[in-house]
C-alpha cells in the first residue's frame, strides 16, 4: 500500500493543487494538519481536503481556529487565524473542531500526529528523531517544523513530509511523501508552484507582507 502523505498545507491552495497534480498513483492520502493558517485560501484547501475525505489530525493553527485561541506575539499566526475565522462556513469551521490530535490507521500500522507524539506543540525537527518515538506502530508521521525528513530503524520509520504550503528548509518548493506502507520505505518529493500568484492574493487578503515573502526563500 502506498499513501500520500501531506502536511502544513497553510490555505495555501495553489501549491496544494500543484502537489495533487504532481502525485503520483497511490492507495490513499493523510494529513498531518494545519490545513488552515498564513496564507489566502483556508475554505478552499478545508473543502480539498474535506471533500476527498482525506484522514486528518488537528494541528496548531487548525486548533486556534476551532478553539479561538491566539499566537499572543505572532503577528503572522495571529493574522492568517483571523483571516480563516472569517472565511470558513459553519460546515468548514466544524470540519476543523472534529479534527482529533492523532490518528492510527492502516491496521494500526501508521501513526499521524502533528507535532510530537507525547507532547502537544513540541517541534520535532530532524535531529531529534529516533526509534524512542515509535509506539506499537511501524511508521510514525509527524508535521509541524515545515521540514521534510524522514529515517528508517529497525523498528519502523519516522516521517515528516515537509509542508506543502510554506516550507521553511530554504527549499521553496512544495514538499509531501510516499509511505510504502508494506516496505516501510518513503519517497520524499518537491514539486514547484506559482509562489508569485500566492504571494499576491496574500496581499490582496490584507495578511501579512512577510507571509508573502518568506515563501520565495522557502522560511
Amino acid at each position: 500500500m502506498k499513501v500520500a502523505v501531506l502536511s502544513d498545507i497553510h490555505s495555501n491552495l495553489v501549491a496544494l493543487e500543484t502537489v495533487l497534480d504532481d502525485m503520483p498513483d497511490v492507495d490513499a492520502l493523510v494529513c498531518a494538519g494545519d490545513v488552515v493558517g498564513y496564507n489566502a485560501w483556508p475554505a478552499e484547501c478545508v473543502d480539498a481536503v474535506r471533500e476527498r475525505d482525506v484522514p486528518t489530525v488537528m494541528g496548531n493553527h487548525d486548533r486556534m481556529v476551532a478553539t479561538d485561541g491566539n499566537f499572543g506575539a505572532n503577528g503572522m499566526a495571529q493574522a492568517g487565524v483571523r483571516h480563516a475565522k472569517r472565511e470558513l462556513n459553519d460546515v468548514q469551521l466544524e470540519w476543523v473542531k472534529r479534527l482529533p490530535r492523532e490518528r492510527t490507521l492502516f491496521d494500526g500500522r501508521v501513526k499521524v500526529v502533528h507535532d510530537h507524539p507525547e507532547v502537544q506543540d513540541r517541534y520535532t525537527y530532524p535531529d531529534a528523531f529516533g526509534p524512542h518515538l515509535l509506539g506499537d506502530e511501524d511508521a510514525l508521521i509527524l508535521g509541524h517544523t515545515h521540514v521534510q525528513h524522514h529515517e528508517v530503524y529497525d523498528d519502523g520509520v519516522v516521517l515528516n513530509p515537509g509542508s506543502v504550503g510554506q516550507p521553511r528548509d530554504r527549499d521553496p518548493r512544495a514538499a509531501y511523501a510516499v509511505l510504502d506502507v508494506e516496505e516501510l520505505t518513503v519517497e520524499e518529493r518537491r514539486v514547484e508552484y506559482d509562489i508569485e500568484r500566492v504571494a499576491e492574493a496574500v496581499r490582496e487578503a490584507g495578511l501579512p507582507d512577510n507571509t508573502a515573502s518568506r515563501l520565495a526563500d522557502g522560511r
